[in-house]
């Protein structure tokens, strides 16, 4: 049988832009953020974190113009995104960068940031329909749950914090009672899993997903002034982060991959729930600040890279508009 070359990308800009550029650019955001927090305790010049965060907006949007740019050439293309695991994790990380960039711009233009929050809103919402209904209609093995559930489904508790920065604490409080059963949901599944099965070696980044949302949990309970929440969530954390650093090198063994985005933002938002504690908790969250900024740069780097030679939409399986 004869082989036949992948057909080559037509002619046209942004044609291929790859979703799974945005998993790192979420963890820049969250980086960002976790410096705003590392800035507070620690009394440094405050331009840090806004000059990252200043940097990774106008990276985002860059983005974001990008890929509404494929999307609006052939809406088809999101529905063939979520067929593929890479593309179901960097749709639903593209639109939780909305919820953060929603706190990156509350304490300059609150009147924006709370317009973008409510539309991040409806349209992870309407995310999560076409999700569904890709899964409904595609082969069982979609169906599958895998951390990048929690991306999709959990990763509403992002918007229970710019939620809490304009007071809507019902709004927060009903969004974190909702996300913490479907994480409970999809950790226990995974749990059973992992003891069952083997992690293929490609696929064991993506393990890492499963400490975000501890640590958005506690974010989100010390808004809400549920400190004691927030501290088991702190000590939950620490334990998930000590295995992930003990197992570094079987979650590594299959080499550099645009899944590498995995261990950006939960590393970050571990650091910046931390810090954001305070007392004990200052020091390891000043430890994990610098680790998450010696791993998320470099990662964040090499995709960018990757996406600007043309390398991510190929490795990736990126649609084509």
């Amino acid at each position: 049988m004869a082989f036949k070359p992948p057909a080559p990308t037509p002619p046209g800009l942004w044609r291929r832009v790859p979703p799974a550029i945005f998993p790192s650019i979420m963890g820049l955001f969250g980086l960002g953020l976790a410096w705003r927090r590392g800035v507070a305790a620690f009394g440094l010049p405050a331009g840090i974190a806004e000059t990252i965060l200043g940097a990774v907006t106008l990276l985002f949007l860059f983005a974001l113009v990008a890929y509404s740019a494929k999307f609006l050439r052939r809406p088809a293309v999101l529905v063939e995104e979520l067929r593929i695991l890479p593309g179901r994790a960097g749709v639903a990380a593209m639109l939780l960068c909305l919820y953060l960039l929603s706190v990156t711009l509350a304490p300059y233009v609150p009147g924006v940031a709370r317009t973008l929050l409510w539309c991040s809103l409806a349209l992870h919402g309407a995310f999560v329909l076409l999700l569904v209904g890709v899964f409904v209609t595609g082969p069982a093995e979609q169906r599958r749950v895998n951390p990048v559930w929690h991306l999709s489904f959990v990763g509403f508790i992002i918007s229970a914090l710019p939620a809490a920065v304009f007071e809507e604490y019902l709004t927060a409080l009903g969004l974190f009672v909702a996300t913490v059963l479907i994480a409970a949901f999809v950790w226990a599944v995974s749990a059973e899993q992992l003891v069952k099965e083997t992690v293929p070696a490609p696929l064991r980044p993506l393990l890492a997903i499963h400490l975000a949302p501890v640590a958005l949990f506690g974010q989100v309970a010390q808004a809400l002034e549920l400190q004691a929440v927030a501290l088991g969530c702190a000590g939950v954390a620490g334990l998930l982060l000590l295995w992930f650093t003990a197992r570094a090198r079987w979650l590594t063994e299959a080499g550099f991959s645009a899944l590498w985005g995995a261990f950006t933002f939960p590393l970050a938002a571990t650091a910046g729930l931390w810090l954001g504690l305070g007392g004990i908790w200052r020091l390891p969250g000043g430890v994990a600040l610098v680790a998450a900024t010696l791993v998320t740069l470099p990662i964040a780097w090499k995709v960018v890279q990757s996406w600007t030679r043309g390398q991510l939409a190929i490795k990736t399986n990126a649609a084509t508009a």
